[in-house]
């Protein structure tokens, strides 16, 4: 863990360290995953259960005996506890309550009486959502991938989760029959994102990926832009907490550690104006970290990519949390509302000292699919608009090309383009 001065002179390069991480190994994998996609394009089922069975240490005779059963789906639902699918159900319930403010409607103007401006919202026939599987299950990550793509109305939800040794967690099905996914498989990694963008026998083609996973998927997702959509490159997690000395620091010191337990390649940062303040957060890490059930990828993540930055001013504080654009934000300050509109960049921002990052992570209602290594610069979190598109709507009467002719033609003419004008113009001839 770094403990820095946000104006000593080394500062930027010893945090570049921090913001640098995983893009040496992501150079790394892009020919492995390229010789994936390549076999899965060539060969299609055949590729994928080869590539399934040894990464995952399966065994199946073909891909349709990697596809979850409805049968399987029934003995989840027996598998867990009541409490369990209650609070799934929960998550589900209000993360479908907040993305339904986000719809939006096929809209037509008629401003002008002899021409008629629109937007038509299609949503998108069949899509495909990465869960990731492995360090954890994360029957979360269902719920925020496809409870937008329901509300948005696509045609079609096609799931995929890894599952090493052939087991999917229980949690995970549940969690993919209330959100309302369509069909399961198990498979993960470079190829099932190659089977999803280009089809198989078995797994049908879809029009846009969504979801998280390791450095082999998001090194997949973006070779295959292009073939299909995609919500964005996601990387490691991160959090950022801006904070000026109030709150608690165990509070502090346990979200940070909620980022670190995802992998060792999470980051986990703190920059303050309170240095004493900071030095007990750091201690409370120490001290918290030894109670984790999973200390080991905590520990690593906090040690190789963990800071605690100490600056003069507020002020300060929000140009460096703007500068770097975290994916999850936290200002655990007196008063939050206070600078939140001074905030340009981050994909979450979690308000005051009672909002830890774990609610927004499953069932406040906003989506955890938030862009990250700085990319809320120009990227959003996962919305239903990322499963519709729109297409522009217009209709002119013959009045209506008759009052604007002239002025088409003349801009046809000033860019050479002769039949353009032509179109026009031929309209208007006796």
């Amino acid at each position: 863990m770094l403990f820095l001065n946000i104006n000593d002179v080394s500062f930027t390069r010893q945090f570049d360290s921090i913001l640098s991480r995983g893009e040496e190994s992501g150079r790394e994998v892009e020919q492995t995953v390229l010789d994936i996609i390549s076999d899965v394009r060539n060969r299609g089922d055949a590729a994928v259960l080869d590539l399934t069975c040894r990464f995952d240490r399966l065994e199946a005779a073909s891909v349709a005996d990697l596809e979850v059963t409805p049968a399987e789906i029934e003995a989840a639902f027996a598998a867990v506890t009541a409490e369990d699918v209650a609070v799934l159900s929960l998550a589900v319930k209000r993360v479908t309550r907040f993305h339904e403010k986000q719809k939006q409607q096929t809209w037509l103007s008629t401003e002008e009486p002899d021409i008629m401006l629109g937007q038509k919202i299609t949503p998108l026939s069949r899509v495909g959502i990465y869960v990731p599987g492995g360090k954890a299950s994360y029957p979360s990550s269902v719920i925020m991938n496809a409870v937008p793509a329901r509300v948005a109305g696509v045609g079609e939800i096609i799931m995929v989760a890894p599952s090493p040794g052939g087991e999917i967690s229980s949690h995970v099905l549940v969690a993919a029959k209330l959100s309302g996914v369509d069909r399961i498989f198990r498979i993960g990694g470079a190829q099932a994102v190659a089977a999803l963008a280009y089809g198989t026998a078995t797994i049908p083609r879809v029009d846009k990926i969504t979801g998280p996973g390791n450095i082999y998927v998001a090194t997949a997702k973006k070779l295959v832009f292009g073939q299909v959509g995609i919500d964005m490159i996601a990387g490691p997690s991160e959090i950022l907490v801006i904070n000026d000395g109030s709150g608690n620091p165990a509070h502090i010191a346990a979200d940070l550690l909620s980022q670190a337990e995802h992998d060792e390649l999470a980051s986990s940062i703190l920059i303050t104006t309170d240095r004493p303040f900071a030095e007990k957060v750091a201690l409370e890490v120490e001290l918290q970290l030894t109670k984790l059930s999973r200390e080991a990828i905590a520990r690593a993540s906090w040690e190789r990519y963990g800071a605690i930055i100490v600056a003069d001013t507020m002020d300060e504080v929000i140009a460096f949390s703007n500068r770097i654009a975290p994916e999850h934000l936290e200002l655990a300050v007196t008063d939050p509302f206070a600078i939140m509109s001074q905030i340009t960049n981050a994909g979450a921002i979690f308000m005051g000292h009672w909002t830890p990052e774990a609610a927004g992570d499953y069932l406040a209602g906003p989506n955890h699919t938030l862009p990250t290594g700085g990319t809320s610069r120009f990227f959003s979190p996962l919305s239903v608009d990322d499963f519709v598109k729109k297409s522009s709507i217009i209709y002119f009467s013959k009045g209506g090309l008759g009052r604007l002719g002239a002025d088409i033609a003349k801009i046809a003419e000033l860019e050479g383009l002769e039949a353009h004008g032509r179109s026009v113009t031929i309209r208007q001839e006796k």
